[in-house]
């Protein structure tokens, strides 16, 4: 694995006997240490950033199949409204907007039943309602543990660039003591 930050001597070039160092950061050289390090880590905070970013699109991605899914469960729960003690396991109850209801349900894999073109029967119907919730509450089961993976990336990355803006710091103040020191 090649490293981030590569020390190369500068030949022929020492001063009061040290040799003097040119740092190589992601094969790019001709830095100093102090600007070695700090673009180092922020390379390293823009690489947690990417990661923070795709997490929250999946994030983004699994919220809106819970909206779709959940609107899907309105149309089945408004047709679930109509069930009453009289109500036989033939009758057929009318889904609106049962177009949609089928793209949804086709779209994330969740299997329905229906009995007419855009009608289920009664024990098609609560099987509908609870394919349709289960399929909820998986996804926000996984968007709880995405949730916290996201939380976690952007600790990181919050933490990396904190680092990295410390590091820039203290090289310029550890340069302006040495200039202020050579005054003296």
């Amino acid at each position: 694995m090649d490293k981030l930050i590569v020390a190369e001597p500068i030949t022929d070039n020492s001063v009061y006997g040290v040799q003097q160092v040119q740092y190589t950061v992601d094969r790019v050289s001709g830095r100093n240490f102090a600007d070695a390090v700090a673009i180092a880590a922020f390379k390293q905070a823009t690489a947690i950033e990417s990661t923070t970013s795709a997490y929250a699109k999946v994030v983004r991605a699994r919220q809106q199949k819970i909206d779709e899914l959940g609107e899907a469960l309105s149309y089945i729960a408004k047709a679930m409204g109509w069930i009453n003690k009289k109500t036989k396991s033939s009758d057929e109850f009318t889904i609106d907007n049962a177009s949609y209801v089928k793209t949804i349900a086709a779209k994330y894999d969740v299997s329905l039943t229906w009995d007419g073109s855009n009608t289920m029967k009664l024990g098609n119907l609560q099987k509908a309602q609870t394919n349709l919730q289960y399929a909820i509450d998986r996804e926000d089961n996984d968007i709880q543990q995405d949730i916290v993976t996201l939380q976690s990336y952007i600790s990181k990355r919050d933490n990396a660039y904190s680092n990295a803006a410390k590091v820039v710091k203290k090289a310029n103040n550890a340069a302006s003591s040495t200039i202020g020191n050579i005054g003296d």
